[in-house]
């Protein structure tokens, strides 16, 4: 009997594992393997074990500015991701009392992300501009001088571009971890003198945790791994990790490339299981 429940087990998992072994599985050890690989300097790959492309990576200064970088602009786009999603699937769950338009207005968050990431993401350059309407409307109420030149092609401008493509991922989970709590709690604290600080503190944070957790997954996981909108936005002024094995890979070399992926997904692992730690995700989800 246990025998077959085991095997039933796998058997409903198959189809899962027929398309994890080879699209993610595989990917990742070969991958793994290339990074302790060394080169010819031609493209081609010499299957003699070295850790030297380790070495390199993690002696290098470059690599300590990288991660510095990709993690400045992790953490600023995750935190202003999560403020804006918070607060507007807040308002969504326990402001909009009428449930079709709640839905509706959830929807109408979505219509920019019906268009392709390059194009939203070059619609701000016209906007942050010296001459782009930011700059020209603070220009014309006399706020300043002349045109601010960090709005673009800057720290700043990557940031814009990363919380107007990734705000939509944090603001669905948390949306729906709030749609799950029961107004009559809410109500029952209103009623027994609560303050709507300590309502926001002690009940909808706590039981809003784990899409604040899964949201915040899917943003970290998309800016560790994107290097396209760091070059564009910040006109080559800054780099990321990926933007630098994106380079070796240019240039032929493989391994260090790939030791290079395997580091950063090493950290990126790191911490998504700190975030994990903090809720039981699957707990949550099947509640």
């Amino acid at each position: 009997m246990k025998l077959r429940r085991n095997l039933t087990g796998w058997l409903y998992v198959s189809p899962l594992m027929l398309v994890l072994l080879p699209f993610f599985v595989a990917p990742l050890l070969v991958v793994a393997a290339a990074s302790f690989f060394e080169t010819d300097g031609f493209g081609g790959l010499l299957p003699n074990f070295t850790l030297q492309n380790y070495v390199d990576v993690l002696s290098s200064g470059l690599t300590f500015n990288l991660y510095l970088a990709t993690v400045k602009f992790t953490f600023f786009t995750w935190f202003f991701t999560l403020i804006i999603g918070f607060f507007v699937a807040y308002f969504l769950v326990f402001h909009v009392r009428n449930q079709l338009l709640a839905i509706g207005l959830f929807l109408l968050c979505t219509v920019p992300f019906w268009t392709s990431n390059i194009i939203r993401m070059i619609s701000w350059i016209p906007l942050l501009g010296k001459e782009g309407l930011i700059n020209s409307a603070l220009l014309a109420t006399g706020l300043i001088h002349e045109p601010l030149e960090i709005l673009l092609y800057s720290s700043v401008s990557v940031v814009i571009a990363y919380v107007h493509q990734l705000t939509i991922f944090m603001i669905v989970p948390i949306f729906n971890s709030m749609a799950r709590i029961d107004k009559r709690v809410v109500e029952a604290a209103l009623d027994a003198g609560a303050s709507r600080f300590d309502i926001m503190r002690l009940i909808i944070v706590p039981m809003a945790k784990s899409g604040i957790a899964l949201g915040s997954i899917f943003v970290i996981s998309i800016v560790m791994g994107d290097f396209f909108v760091v070059k564009v936005m910040s006109g080559g002024g800054s780099a990321s990790v990926v933007g630098a094995f994106y380079e070796d890979i240019g240039v032929l070399q493989y391994p260090t490339a790939a030791a290079s992926a395997v580091l950063l997904t090493l950290v990126l692992v790191a911490v998504i299981a700190l975030i994990l730690r903090t809720v039981d995700i699957r707990r949550e989800i099947t509640r």
